[in-house]
């Protein structure tokens, strides 16, 4: 046993035996232990799984002060929940008409906790190294890693379900090969490939079953952008879905709190029991919110066969038993603009949707033509999230009038993708011309002063060559100052003759003010000639002003001035002449 134990762990060896141990671990390793490891891992998450349902089943079998049944019939219920949690419908044969009734309605919280679980053990299965050790061993291969935990799992949850059919929940065993295979096997499939990196190869490996042109279509150029952008906006649209429809739910609660009061106190009398109500609506609150945003889309949700629930109109229900989210389904009727006020959902989630595919097709400057493929993508993927969703949350609760209870998947799933394409489509065609040339446009018709850029990079653009012109100017500055200092030292042996007077200066005309070049710009575009675009004036640096005293007395005479000014102009006339020559 130390042996095996020395072998397996994962501590670096030394340099001396690094060569003879490595392939010892590597064999080691193949012999599958990995396997093993898996099918525990898988087995574990089953068992934590099912003693949860059975810690809470036997606290509230304990505390109820007239149990019907001892610890067998407490652990038979946790079993069943266990199986409802994964989409296994149950039947009860317990009924005051002695008639098994189904129940087919998951809560969708308690789903969470499988799934978890089987994630989590997946990732620990591929027991994959934490750094760059090259030491440590290699992790196990997905496959095994993957096999290991659904094999495991499967186990335990074939048992629980043997165990469960002697009770009152009894499992349906064509769910039962359906509902826990299917969440297995997708969980597991998450852990092992977050495990790895989440690598690009598995997912295109699936896209080579479809056909030709349908995978040409989607391998196209720009795939993992346009596949990401598309499932975050549908994601983020889901959300919004979600949210609006737990929005409407609460708001609906507190407009019927006094019938879900009087529910909640009316269906049981114990504080044991009270719990367990309590429990059981925190658990199906996900359950109602996908009914409110399935009620907020136009479809709606049913309550019993043939009793339909929509923003148009309110079937009058059957029977149902005081439950309180059940009293926070509006009252029959036509619609009214208060229920009407529920398409708010569906346009905020549309908008959404077309915020994230705008933002991401302005930064890859996408056409209008594919950025409408991927709004279309993205609603194909939305539509699909949420009908999957109403499948899950509705189901049956009974026979004849509660055969179906909660939304239509199809329908949901139908007028959700309508949705998202009818608010998405122009939202993000509107909002790619807006960030790329309306802002421009719209201060320029609101007559606001100033240039707004185009967008972003055009700012950019702008500011560099500023800078770049800036620090042109600086370097040739530069380049003269040194010119200069060099000149001075042969100014005095070679001098510079005056520079000849022009004929407009020897006619007395006033003389042309000199043209100032600046680095990188044309004479043209300094003096403003021509269509060229006129460029801004560079910041003058900062200098100290110094003050000015007024001149003395007789330098302040406007006659003594005008006498200095013509004598100094006399002296300067010859000169002037001499140096133009004959």
């Amino acid at each position: 046993m130390a042996v095996v134990i020395r072998m397996t762990a994962r501590r670096p060896s030394l340099p001396s035996r690094r060569s003879s141990s490595q392939p010892l671990l590597s064999r080691v390793r193949d012999r599958s232990p990995g396997l093993g490891a898996s099918l525990a891992a898988g087995a574990l998450a089953a068992g934590l799984g099912l003693g949860s349902f059975a810690v809470l089943a036997i606290a509230l079998w304990v505390s109820s002060p007239y149990p019907d049944s001892g610890p067998g019939g407490a652990l038979h219920v946790a079993a069943g929940l266990w199986l409802l949690a994964h989409g296994v419908e149950l039947v009860r044969t317990d009924t005051l008409s002695g008639v098994p009734a189904p129940v087919g309605v998951t809560p969708l919280l308690l789903l969470v906790l499988p799934a978890l679980l089987l994630y989590r053990a997946a990732r620990y299965a591929v027991d994959a190294p934490d750094g760059d050790d090259p030491d440590a061993p290699p992790p196990v291969r997905a496959r095994t890693a993957w096999a290991g935990v659904v094999a495991g799992y499967l186990g335990v949850g074939g048992c629980a379900a043997l165990y469960a059919s002697g009770g009152d929940l009894r499992p349906q065993w064509a769910w039962v090969a359906v509902g826990p295979p299917l969440l297995a096997a997708c969980a597991a499939g998450a852990g092992v490939w977050t495990a790895y990196g989440r690598p690009r190869e598995p997912l295109l490996g699936l896209v080579h079953v479809l056909p030709g042109a349908v995978r040409r279509r989607l391998l196209g150029r720009d795939t993992r952008v346009r596949w990401g952008t598309a499932l975050r906006a549908s994601l983020a649209g889901t959300a919004v879905f979600l949210g609006g429809g737990t929005l409407l739910l609460a708001v609906s609660l507190v407009a019927h709190g006094d019938a879900t009061r009087s529910s909640f106190l009316q269906l049981t009398e114990g504080w044991t029991g009270r719990c367990a109500v309590l429990l059981l609506c925190v658990s199906l609150i996900p359950n109602a919110a996908v009914w409110s945003a399935s009620y907020a889309v136009g479809p709606g949700f049913t309550l019993g066969a043939g009793h339909l629930v929509n923003p148009l109109a309110s079937d009058p229900a059957p029977l149902l038993p005081p439950f309180p989210l059940l009293a926070a389904v509006p009252q029959h009727g036509p619609g009214t603009p208060l229920n009407w006020v529920a398409g708010v959902v569906p346009v905020a989630a549309g908008v959404t949707t077309a915020w994230f595919v705008a933002a991401r097709a302005v930064r890859r400057r996408w056409s209008a033509e594919r950025t409408a493929g991927v709004v279309a993508l993205a609603a194909l993927l939305g539509a699909l999230l949420l009908a999957a969703q109403a499948e899950l949350a509705g189901g049956p609760l009974g026979v004849a009038a509660l055969t179906s209870f909660g939304p239509v998947w199809w329908q949901t799933g139908a007028a959700t993708g309508g949705w998202l394409l009818a608010v998405g489509l122009p939202g993000a065609l509107m909002l790619r011309a807006w960030r790329r040339e309306g802002a421009a446009s719209l201060a320029a018709w609101l007559g606001f002063a100033g240039r707004t850029p185009r967008d972003g990079q055009a700012e950019e653009n702008q500011k560099e060559k500023k800078r770049t012109q800036k620090k042109q100017t600086e370097e040739d500055h530069t380049e003269k100052k040194e010119q200069a200092q060099g000149g001075q030292s042969s100014s005095a042996s070679h001098p510079v003759p005056a520079p000849a007077r022009t004929p407009a200066q020897a006619s007395g005309a006033a003389p042309t003010p000199p043209r100032v070049f600046v680095a990188g710009l044309l004479p043209d575009q300094i003096d403003g000639g021509g269509d060229s675009e006129q460029y801004e004036a560079l910041p003058a640096e900062p200098h100290e002003v110094l003050p000015v005293d007024p001149l003395p007395g007789p330098w302040a005479d406007e006659a003594a001035r005008k006498a200095r000014w013509t004598a100094l102009r006399k002296l300067s006339e010859p000169a002037a002449e001499d140096a133009e020559g004959p």
